[in-house]
């Protein structure tokens, strides 16, 4: 789905403003989740959210009469991103923050996905990475490093150890699903691709939920809120930016916002919940920006012309 004329002043504006809005938005992902996860499990938590977001994007398929993709083909491909991008990697983070870790911590394990992305970009995608680019993503995963051994060290990782894993599970689905989404769902439309997502991933969470989890819920105006921001700011609209900066820049580009993440969530984090920083740490996250710059200043312009086809 083409949303803008190719080179519109609008277009321009919105290349050039979405990422911030992206990360900002974004960022408040995990803060929303400890706000509602003392009322509820992991699994279940997320069920009622994917289940009203998918809600909202039939309603708005139906409404805008959206084409649904036109091969059993691009169901499976887009159930497969679902799986990955909202139902594996927010259970892996929703988990990890039940479990112990703070939003900040967690933030900062997925600013590992640049580099994953970076392994896996040549041979999924054809995408150049060039040597800058490669010491941007050294220097972020430097910076990575730095803040988990101080935040780690904070909780153990002998009792930590289940935390530590579900973080991994969490970088790693949204680092592939976001290559796989790129790869084999870039043409199906973004509102009915979302909604098939939203639904799989509402599946899936349902089925962890029933096996694992009591199903308990506290319905507390906190919880609410927490609940209804993540729905229609994270599911419906952060989601969509995200498919849309896929789409119209290289993967190279897109996944390297996410160092730019555990500062945003840090401030969220101190404010609302006084999480203090270490000196390690805040080097750390200094680190890790000077990566994302690196990467993003020295981005293929081959790559920009081939997404943007």
């Amino acid at each position: 789905m083409t949303l803008f004329k190719t080179n519109s002043v609008t277009e321009q504006l919105l290349l050039a403003g979405a990422p911030s809005l992206f990360v900002v938005l974004w960022s408040t992902g995990y803060i929303s989740a400890r706000l509602g996860l003392p009322y509820a499990e992991a699994a279940t938590f997320l069920m009622m959210r994917f289940a009203l977001a998918a809600a909202f994007m039939v309603a708005l398929v139906v409404a805008s009469r959206a084409p649904l993709p036109t091969s059993v083909r691009e169901w499976i491909h887009c159930a497969v991103a679902g799986a990955l991008v909202h139902g594996l990697y927010l259970y892996g983070g929703f988990a990890s923050i039940k479990a112990g870790l703070t939003p900040t911590t967690i933030a900062v394990v997925v600013g590992m996905q640049p580099m994953i992305t970076a392994v896996l970009i040549g041979p999924i995608l054809g995408e150049a990475v060039n040597i800058r680019q490669w010491g941007g993503f050294f220097l972020g995963t430097v910076g990575v490093i730095l803040v988990i051994v101080a935040n780690f060290s904070s909780i153990g990782f002998g009792s930590g150890a289940p935390a530590v894993y579900l973080s991994l599970l969490c970088v790693v689905s949204i680092s592939v699903g976001t290559l796989y989404q790129k790869r084999f769902c870039a043409s199906v439309d973004l509102r009915s691709g979302t909604m098939i997502q939203l639904i799989v991933a509402a599946l899936l969470m349902w089925g962890i939920s029933s096996w694992f989890e009591t199903g308990y819920v506290e319905w507390t105006g906190t919880f609410v809120f927490a609940l209804m921001w993540l729905v229609f700011v994270l599911s419906v609209g952060a989601y969509a930016l995200l498919w849309w900066l896929v789409r119209r820049k290289a993967a190279t580009n897109v996944v390297s916002l996410f160092f730019l993440m555990p500062p945003v969530t840090a401030v969220f984090d101190w404010l609302l919940f006084d999480q203090g920083l270490s000196l390690i740490t805040l080097m750390g996250i200094a680190i890790a920006v000077a990566g994302i710059a690196i990467v993003i200043r020295y981005e293929p312009q081959s790559s920009v012309a081939s997404s943007n086809k």
